[in-house]
């Protein structure tokens, strides 16, 4: 898949580490840039909606879509299904400077195998583990197991953080957010010296 006028920018994290809240933070920031909202088989949180946060889908409309080559990556996360709809990067890159995905290590991998030009990725580091056991304890009060069950799934994805073509430490949140926009503002330029 080629994309020449916008840049594709990965955002990775573990669970707790702050990705979707850097993500939306980005969004502002960045003129004419866009979030590729995924589809997931999982039921939506409490303020989560559909076609903004998530396409939430079935699992048989989903294997359906899988069948019929309609994703360009799908992982599987937490016993819930994850894919990114071709059709959302291709009618989104036209319309936008930066296309955003929050998206995990297994997606991150199959797109940049499949978009070799203006695709970065980005993984987020938590400042220690102790401080992202505090962090999901307090996201799941109610619920330990969880917790520590998505603690034990954050250790296995940060093995994967040198995969990335940037790492940034999520310690101080406004901080992180300038220091990527900073970045991406970097490779926007960069882009656009290549295409005179």
């Amino acid at each position: 898949m080629v994309i020449n006028n916008c840049l594709i920018i990965i955002v990775s994290s573990p669970s707790g580490v702050g990705k979707t809240t850097i993500t939306n933070k980005l969004l502002k920031k960045i003129k004419k840039s866009y979030l590729s909202v995924s589809c997931t088989t999982r039921n939506p949180r409490k303020n989560e909606r559909h076609k903004v946060d998530y396409f939430f889908i079935s699992k048989e409309k989903f294997f359906q879509f899988k069948k019929q080559k309609k994703f360009l990556e799908t992982a599987k996360v937490h016993n819930n299904y994850y894919g990114t709809l071709k059709t959302e990067l291709k009618k989104n890159s036209k319309h936008s400077k930066v296309v955003l995905l929050d998206i995990d290590w297994q997606g991150a991998r199959s797109i940049k195998k499949k978009i070799k030009n203006n695709c970065y990725s980005f993984f987020l580091l938590p400042p220690s583990i102790a401080i992202l056991k505090r962090r999901l304890l307090r996201r799941h009060h109610d619920n330990k197991k969880l917790a520590l069950s998505r603690l034990s799934s954050a250790r296995k994805d940060l093995r994967f953080w040198e995969e990335y073509d940037y790492v940034y430490v999520n310690d101080k949140l406004i901080k992180c957010v300038n220091e990527i926009y900073k970045k991406i503002s970097q490779l926007l330029i960069e882009k656009n010296q290549r295409s005179y």
